[in-house]
């Protein structure tokens, strides 16, 4: 499997490249070693050089404040390469789980497939963090995922069409949540208040 072509045709053509992951037979480490880990490091050092040497200005009434610092884009580095590739075994754990709720096959490897592929839109967002004032505009290329996650269910899962809708709220309620909780947990972790105070400040 190359990556850059799966990553162009599962943005492009999902519908049809749904199909031929399902024809693939699901290997979860190889996923992650040469498609997930790969990715989301892309973000990653996007997230370093961004955070570590542009920066992002902030606006206040006495002027502006531009923060950025080689320690904090190595926080925010490691939060995106933690963050993604934890958040990607969530969705993968999240979508098995509730698979026999929604009369959906069980299998943790077409979990992880689905988790893995429908992350690709996030995942090409987040090279915007490299402008850490774009970053945003990644993350709103990152729901782009939810329609192919929404897609991919039912071919890789099986799910009936009467249930496939329920299965796709109930996964992405789940994952906002889970999601929301690992990101805090991480900020709290790797980017303390005290971290500004060690980048550069200049007005």
């Amino acid at each position: 499997m190359n990556l850059i072509d799966r990553a162009k045709k599962i943005l492009l053509t999902p519908k049809t490249e749904w199909d031929v992951v399902n024809s693939e037979t699901p290997n979860t480490q190889s996923i992650l070693t040469t498609y997930v880990i790969p990715l989301v490091a892309i973000g990653a050092i996007a997230s370093f050089i961004g955070w570590g040497f542009i920066g992002k200005s902030y606006s206040y009434g006495f002027g502006s404040v531009k923060v950025s610092g080689v320690s904090l884009g190595i926080r925010y580095a490691l939060i995106a390469l933690i963050g993604g590739i934890a958040g990607c075994f969530l969705l993968a754990f999240v979508i098995d789980a509730l698979a026999p709720t929604f009369k959906s096959e069980k299998d943790f490897g077409r979990s992880f497939q689905l988790a893995a592929y429908s992350s690709t839109a996030g995942w090409v967002g987040a090279v915007l963090n490299i402008l850490p004032s774009l970053a945003i505009i990644g993350s709103l290329v990152g729901l782009y995922g939810l329609y192919l996650l929404y897609l991919g269910l039912p071919k890789l899962k099986k799910t009936p069409q009467e249930q496939s809708t329920g299965y796709f709220i109930a996964s992405l309620v789940a994952m906002i949540v889970a999601s929301f909780v690992i990101g805090l947990i991480l900020a709290a972790i790797l980017v303390p208040k005290s971290s500004i105070s060690a980048a550069n400040i200049n007005f």
